[in-house]
């Protein structure tokens, strides 16, 4: 079973496009909205493992210089 996570960012002011054309590339991330609320950018991703979305997180997606801040919930499917 894999971990389905959204992930909510803000990003620097003016760069939501930027951001959401490099998030798109990621893998593991499945889509990717702007929104209009306390975040810029919410993304749904999907990995195998726990240490996968920490993976992720940590290390692809914090690293897109324009995201200033996560918060990431973890979901759970349900038949």
């Amino acid at each position: 079973m894999s971990v389905l996570a959204f992930v909510m960012m803000n990003v620097k002011v003016g760069t939501d496009k930027e951001a959401v054309r490099r998030l798109r590339e990621i893998k593991g991330v499945k889509e990717v909205y702007e929104v209009y609320a306390v975040y810029d950018i919410v993304a749904l991703v999907e990995v195998p493992t726990m240490a996968d979305l920490n993976e992720l997180v940590n290390s692809e997606i914090r690293k897109v210089e324009t995201v200033t801040s996560t918060n990431t919930i973890i979901g759970e499917k349900f038949a």
